[in-house]
C-alpha cells in the first residue's frame, strides 16, 4: 500500500447529513415514535410495571420553563426504565383549573358585553366545554415538541367522565364517614373572582400600607390597639389582652365604648395574646381574621360581617356602600376627627395576600363552606413517610413535609364558581341533606336544590394518580400500575398537591400509598438566580430556545442543572453551548462512522485490542456504572456531567483523535479499533437517549440500523476494567497536555508545525509516538535539528526545535514584561498582609480576596520562569 493510500480514509459509509438540523429531525421523528405506539404501555404484559403521572398542567396554560424542567427529568425516568425492559406508563393529562378557565370565558363575555348571569349556569359551563375544545390543551402540543414520551392513548382530563365518577365515589365515602362537613369559617376570599381560594392560591408581598393606633374607651378604662385594616374596626367585638398583663387586669371583664359606633364590647383575657408586641391589646374582629375568629370561638363572641362578597362596606350609615380601601382612609378620618388616633405609621411595610389568578387583594371573611376534616387523614400521611413506605427525595425535604402534615388545618373544598365538579349535596324542603353518590339518583319534587358550589380544583387533582387508572372501577390499568413509582415534582407545591394525594390515595386505596418515592425538584431561575415570573422581562418561553437551538439543547440545559431540591439557574448561554454538544455528538458520530465504526460482529477479544482501545471501554463500563447510580438517586446534574464529559473529553476528543493513525494505516487495528468505536458509540448514544432523544435516535438508527432506541435495550456495565491501559493513557494525555500547554504559552498556532525529538523508549509512552506527533503537530527531528527547548514530562523527554518558528527576542521581552507585572502584584499583596494595622480594619472578604491575589500572582511567577528557561538563547 502506498503512503498516499495509507493516509486516506475509508469511503463515508453514512447517509447522515453534514449539519444537524433539529427542526428537520425533531418533528417527524416524535409523530414516528408516537404512530408506532412506543410509548403506549400494556395491562396486559408480564413486564415489571414503572409508573408515572404527569402534574396535570392547567387547561389554560403553556408551556414554560418550570414544566419544560420536570418534564424533562420525567422523561428520562420513563425512557430509561422502559429500556430496562420495563412496562413503563408515563400517563399525561390536563386539570380543569377552576378559576383559571373560568375566568378566561368571562374575560370572553366581557368583551361581547356579557356576565355569566346572562347566560345561566348550564349555558355558561356549556360555553366553557366549548372554550375548551377551541383553545384549551395548548400545552399539549407543546409537549410533543418537547419529545415528551407519554401515553396519550391514557390522556385525562379531570373533568372527564371516569374522574368525574371518582370525584363523587370519594365525595360521597368521606361524607359518610364524617370526614367532609358544613360549617362557617374564615376562609380566602377573592372580591374579584368572587369565591373562597386555596392556600396555594394566595400569593403574598410586601405592600406599603399603614400603622393605626386607635384609642378605645375612656380615662382609665381605656387602652390603644394597633391595626393596619382600620375599616375592619367596625365588626369588633372584643379587645383581647393577655391573662397576666398587669396593665389591663381591672379591664378585663368590662365593657369599653367602640369609637363610631354605638356599641359595647368586651376586654377578654387570652393566652394567644403576646403582651411584649405593640401595646399587648388587640382589636377582636371574628368575621374577618382567622386568628380573631379562634378568639371569638373560645369567649363566645358574637362575628359580625361588615362587609360583602365584593369588599363593599355593609353596615354603619356613613360608611355603607364605601368599597373597603375608601373605608379606610374614610374610618380613619372619622377617628381622628374624635382624637382617637394616637400614632400613624406610612408606609408600613407589611406581608400582604393576593389572589394569584386576579392580583386582588385577599379578604379574610367568615363564610359557610364545606370542609374536609384533614386529622385522620394528614395523620396516615406523616405515618406513610415516617414507616418508610414512601420515601422523600431529597431526605432533608422530610421536614417540610411533616411540618405541614403535622400541622394541617381542615380544608376548605367549596368554590363559589359554575365550572367545576359540582357539589353532590342536594337540600330538601324540609332542612333535608342528601349526598348523592355516582350510582344515586339525586332527589326529586318541589322544594329540592342541588349545592351551588364546586369542589376545590385540588380535591380532584389530589385522586389523579389512581382516579387516571380507573378508580373506582377494579380496571386492569389499576391492578397493573398502582402504587405508582415517583412523583416528581416541584417543592413549592409539597403542602398542596402533594400531601393531598398522599391523604386520598391512603384513605381510597386501602392504606396503599400513590407512590413510592417523593423526588422534589427546586425551581427555574434566570442565570443570575432570580425567579423567573412572565411580569419579569426575565420570563423566557422554552419554544422560542427549541426553535433556535433544538428541543435536545433545552432538555440537556434543563438536566445538567437539577441537582435535588436545588433551584435551577438557566441562561441562553447555557443553551447555546449544549446545542454545541449536540452538534459535537452528530459531527463526531459522522466522522466514526466514515472512518469504519461498526458494529458488525463479535466485540474482539481484549488481547487483539490496543491501549486506547481497552481504556475507553474500561471507560465506558465505568460511565455505565457512574451513569446508574445517578439516576438511581435522582442526581440528574451529575450524570448529565458524566455523561457530557465522556462524551466529549473522552470519547470525541482523546479516543477518536488517538485511534486516527490507526483508522488511515488501516488493516486489522483499524478494524479492531472500528469495532471499538462502533461498541462505544452505540452505548454512548443508548446512556443519552433518556436526556436527549432526537440526536440519539437518529444516529443510533444510522450507526445501528436498529428500528428506534426507544425500544432498544439500556446498557449494562459489562464489569470490563483495564486499570492499566487507564495508567498507560493518562500518560499519554500529559505528555499531550504538557506539551500543548508549552506551544500556547509560546503563541504557536495550533496548526504549525514544529520539528521534535522524543525519548519514549523504556516507557509506556512508545506505542503511542506516531498518535502524539499527530495530535501535537510534531514532526520528525530531521539533520539540521537543534534542541531549543527541552520538556521533561511522564518520564519521558521531548525535546523541540523552535527556531524559525518564533521570534526569540521578542518572546523574551513579552515574558519579562509579564513577569515583572507579576512580582509587583506579589510585592503588593505582601506588603497589605504584612500589615498589621491593615488586617485589623479590613473585612474578611477583602483580606480573602488580597490572599487570592498573592497566590495567583505566584503561580504566575512560576509558570513564567518555567516558560523563559525553555526559551532557546538569542
Amino acid at each position: 500500500m502506498t503512503e498516499n493510500a495509507q493516509q486516506q480514509p475509508p469511503a463515508p459509509s453514512t447517509d447522515l447529513p453534514t449539519q444537524y438540523a433539529p427542526a428537520d429531525v425533531e418533528g417527524p421523528l416524535y409523530e414516528r415514535w408516537v404512530e408506532r405506539g412506543y410509548f403506549e404501555a400494556d395491562a396486559k404484559s408480564d413486564k415489571p410495571p414503572y409508573t408515572i403521572v404527569i402534574p396535570p398542567p392547567n387547561v389554560t396554560g403553556s408551556l414554560h420553563l418550570g414544566h419544560a424542567f420536570q418534564h424533562t427529568l420525567m422523561d428520562a425516568l420513563t425512557r430509561r426504565k422502559r429500556m430496562q425492559g420495563y412496562e413503563a406508563l408515563w400517563l399525561p393529562g390536563m386539570d380543569h383549573a377552576g378559576i383559571a378557565t373560568q375566568n378566561k370565558v368571562e374575560q370572553q363575555l366581557a368583551e361581547e358585553g356579557k356576565s355569566r348571569h346572562d347566560l345561566g349556569r348550564e349555558e355558561f359551563v356549556e360555553r366553557v366545554w366549548q372554550w375548551k375544545e377551541e383553545y384549551g390543551g395548548r400545552i399539549l402540543g407543546q409537549m410533543r415538541r418537547l419529545g415528551d414520551g407519554v401515553d396519550w392513548s391514557r390522556e385525562r382530563f379531570t373533568m372527564d367522565e371516569g374522574l368525574s365518577k371518582a370525584v363523587l365515589t370519594i365525595f360521597k365515602r368521606l361524607y359518610d364517614d364524617e370526614l367532609i362537613y358544613r360549617a362557617e369559617r374564615i376562609i380566602n376570599w377573592c372580591p374579584r373572582c368572587l369565591t373562597a381560594i386555596s392556600d396555594i392560591e394566595v400569593e403574598y408581598q410586601e405592600d406599603a400600607g399603614e400603622l393605626v393606633s386607635i384609642r378605645y374607651g375612656e380615662g382609665e378604662d381605656s387602652l390603644v390597639v394597633a391595626t393596619t385594616r382600620a375599616e375592619t374596626m367596625l365588626g369588633d367585638t372584643a379587645v383581647a389582652v393577655h391573662p397576666d398583663d398587669e396593665r389591663y387586669r381591672h379591664l378585663i371583664g368590662k365593657q369599653i365604648k367602640l369609637p363610631l359606633t354605638d356599641r359595647t364590647i368586651p376586654v377578654v383575657a387570652d393566652a394567644h395574646v403576646d403582651p411584649e408586641f405593640g401595646t399587648g391589646a388587640v382589636k377582636v374582629t371574628p368575621a374577618h381574621d382567622p386568628n380573631d375568629f379562634e378568639i371569638g370561638r373560645r369567649h363566645d363572641l358574637p362575628s359580625l360581617t361588615i362587609m360583602d362578597e365584593h369588599g363593599v362596606i355593609t353596615v354603619h350609615g356613613p360608611f355603607i356602600g364605601l368599597d373597603r380601601f375608601e373605608a379606610r382612609s374614610t374610618v380613619v378620618g372619622a377617628l381622628k376627627e374624635q382624637g382617637r388616633i394616637v400614632a400613624e405609621k406610612r408606609p408600613y411595610m407589611h406581608s400582604v395576600g393576593h389572589c394569584s389568578r386576579c392580583k386582588t387583594t385577599v379578604e379574610p371573611r367568615l363564610s359557610m363552606q364545606w370542609w374536609v376534616k384533614v386529622g385522620p387523614l394528614a395523620k396516615a400521611a406523616g405515618d406513610a413517610v415516617r414507616d418508610g413506605r414512601v420515601k422523600i427525595h431529597p431526605e432533608d425535604m422530610s421536614k417540610r413535609y411533616f411540618d405541614w402534615v403535622d400541622n394541617m388545618h381542615d380544608w376548605c373544598i367549596s368554590r363559589q364558581l359554575w365550572w367545576g365538579h359540582r357539589i353532590p349535596i342536594w337540600y330538601g324542603p324540609d332542612g333535608e341533606v342528601v349526598c348523592v353518590g355516582p350510582d344515586d339518583e339525586p332527589p326529586t319534587g318541589e322544594g329540592w336544590t342541588q349545592d351551588a358550589d364546586v369542589l376545590d380544583t385540588w380535591f380532584s387533582s389530589g385522586l389523579w394518580p389512581f382516579s387516571t387508572l380507573g378508580w373506582p372501577e377494579k380496571t386492569p390499568d389499576l391492578k397493573k400500575f398502582y402504587p405508582t413509582d415517583v412523583l416528581l415534582t416541584g417543592h413549592d407545591i409539597i403542602f398542596f398537591w402533594v400531601a393531598r394525594m398522599m391523604m386520598f390515595g391512603l384513605y381510597a386505596m386501602d392504606g396503599e400509598a400513590p407512590f413510592h418515592t417523593i423526588a422534589l425538584t427546586g425551581l427555574v431561575r434566570d442565570e443570575f438566580g432570580k425567579k423567573m415570573s412572565k411580569s419579569n422581562p426575565n420570563a423566557v418561553d422554552p419554544l422560542v430556545w427549541m426553535d433556535a437551538y433544538g428541543s435536545d439543547a433545552v432538555r440537556f440545559t434543563l438536566a445538567n442543572g437539577a441537582n435535588p431540591g436545588a433551584d435551577v439557574p438557566i441562561g441562553e448561554d447555557w443553551v447555546k453551548a449544549s446545542r454545541n454538544f449536540t452538534n459535537k455528538i452528530w459531527n463526531a458520530t459522522r466522522f466514526a462512522l466514515m472512518n469504519g465504526a461498526t458494529i458488525e460482529g463479535p466485540l474482539p477479544d481484549a488481547s487483539e485490542m490496543s491501549a486506547a482501545d481497552r481504556w475507553i471501554l474500561s471507560r465506558l463500563n465505568t460511565t455505565v456504572a457512574q451513569v446508574d447510580a445517578y439516576y438511581d438517586d435522582y442526581q440528574f446534574a451529575k450524570l448529565a456531567d458524566a455523561l457530557y464529559h465522556f462524551a466529549w473529553d473522552e470519547v470525541f476528543d482523546w479516543y477518536v483523535e488517538l485511534s486516527k493513525t490507526t483508522f488511515f494505516a488501516g488493516g486489522e487495528p483499524a478494524r479492531v479499533s472500528g469495532r471499538v468505536l462502533g461498541e462505544v458509540l452505540d452505548v454512548m448514544l443508548r446512556l443519552l437517549h433518556p436526556v436527549i432523544p432526537f440526536v440519539t435516535d437518529a444516529l443510533w438508527t444510522t450507526l445501528t440500523g436498529g428500528e428506534s432506541l426507544v425500544i432498544g435495550d439500556w446498557p449494562k456495565d459489562s464489569g470490563f476494567r483495564d486499570k492499566a491501559a487507564e495508567q498507560e493513557i493518562e500518560l499519554v494525555q500529559r505528555v499531550i497536555t504538557e506539551v500543548r500547554r508549552f506551544r500556547k504559552d509560546q503563541g504557536l498556532k495550533d496548526g504549525q508545525k514544529v520539528p521534535a525529538r522524543m525519548e519514549l523508549t523504556g516507557t509506556a509512552l512508545a506505542p503511542h509516538e506516531a498518535a502524539i506527533r499527530q495530535l501535537l503537530r510534531l514532526q520528525p527531528e530531521g539533520d539540521a535539528f537543534t534542541a531549543t527547548a527541552t520538556l521533561p514530562v511522564a518520564g519521558a523527554e521531548v525535546a523541540l526545535d523552535l527556531s524559525g518558528t518564533i521570534d526569540v527576542a521578542a518572546e523574551r521581552k513579552r515574558l519579562a514584561k509579564d513577569l515583572a507585572a507579576a512580582e509587583k502584584e506579589k510585592s503588593q499583596a505582601n506588603g497589605k498582609l504584612g500589615n498589621e494595622a491593615f488586617l485589623a480594619k479590613a473585612p474578611d472578604h477583602v483580606v480573602d480576596k488580597i490572599r487570592t491575589r498573592l497566590a495567583k500572582a505566584e503561580e504566575d511567577i512560576t509558570r513564567i520562569q518555567a516558560q523563559l528557561e525553555r526559551l532557546p538563547q538569542a
